[in-house]
């Protein structure tokens, strides 16, 4: 579901708030929710989601709030933006109350039970694939 701004925010080139919601909800054991980007707001301004996806744990029970990072270029002549222009300026940007700044998606977890092995994880739980991070290449 898309999630709205409760509050008229200011985000200044290099900050990064917490954007209020007004949302208060119970989350099922086992479950989270997810807080993303929307795909308008990345691709027409600097904003982005700092912790993207986010997390909201099932224990959690104050406000959601949206953490959001103006990613702009400082300069001498910052001119101010509302988040509904297209262009993907550097600036100063004012977020409304109303304005869609983010989703969130109910998921289902499954919880992990670590084991400590002697033996090692590639003979634990099968072969290497060889390598390390960015091994398997682009294609």
């Amino acid at each position: 579901m898309d999630v709205r701004a409760a509050e008229d925010i200011t985000i200044f080139p290099n900050e990064t708030k917490i954007i209020p919601t007004g949302l208060k909800m119970a989350i099922p054991e086992d479950y989270e929710l997810q807080v993303r980007p929307r795909s308008g707001l990345s691709l027409n301004t600097p904003l982005r989601i700092a912790n993207s996806p986010g997390t909201i744990d099932s224990g959690y029970r104050d406000e959601i709030g949206i953490i959001i990072s103006n990613t702009s270029n400082n300069c001498d002549d910052l001119q101010t933006y509302t988040i509904g222009e297209k262009g993907n300026k550097n600036g100063i940007y004012i977020i409304q109350k109303g304005d869609r700044i983010a989703q969130i998606v109910l998921s289902r977890y499954e919880k992990i039970k670590f084991e400590q092995v002697d033996k090692g994880v590639i003979k634990t739980l099968g072969i290497n694939r060889g390598g390390g991070f960015g091994h398997t290449g682009t294609r």
